[in-house]
């Protein structure tokens, strides 16, 4: 069996996929819990903060505290899946690489935060289906719902994480049984 090739650089179509799709289930998990509470005037500022926490999570808390520890930092030329460590670079100091798995310790971990942000829609969508049925809110929620199965069973292991030089000290990589790939 062949070991998957390591990237230093993610092709441009990869980083598209992770980066798509994590944006599309935001906006959906944003739009989805405005839709499901319309009826109540703070839906639209639920919504709105559960986009902007997902992003903030993403986009910034990662590249300032995960992305530094990351061997993709320290790589010349380099491109991790997401692109964070390009961004990283200008925004923050090198970490250490040892701290890197440290991003999966603790119940505020930056892990379980992203998880989170993956998460609340799905949990806030479900109760307003029952209270405010609606065949938009159910596509919403089933769309993303297929963003996240994606997301597991596509993005993360055959796109993403098999082919991430960061894997030997990622505990998701190490979750997902992708290290020896």
């Amino acid at each position: 069996m062949t070991k998957a090739k390591l990237y230093t650089r993610y092709p441009l179509s990869s980083l598209l996929i992770y980066n798509g799709a994590t944006i599309l289930h935001y906006l959906l998990g944003g739009a989805g819990i405005i839709v499901g509470y319309h009826f109540s005037s703070l839906s639209k500022i639920f919504g709105y903060l559960y986009f902007t926490f997902s992003f903030l999570e993403m986009y910034v808390v990662m590249p300032l505290t995960v992305c530094p520890n990351c061997v993709y930092y320290r790589l010349e030329n380099s491109l991790c899946i997401s692109g964070l460590n390009v961004v990283a670079k200008v925004l923050a100091k090198e970490g250490k690489p040892d701290d890197f798995p440290k991003r999966a310790r603790g119940f505020l971990s930056n892990n379980n935060l992203y998880m989170a942000s993956l998460l609340i829609p799905i949990i806030a969508i479900i109760p307003a289906l029952i209270l405010n049925f609606s065949v938009l809110l159910l596509a919403i929620l089933l769309a993303i719902l297929a963003l996240l199965l994606f997301r597991i069973f596509v993005i993360f292991p055959k796109i993403a994480c098999i082919h991430c030089r960061a894997k030997f000290k990622c505990p998701q990589a190490e979750a997902m049984g992708v290290r020896d790939l």
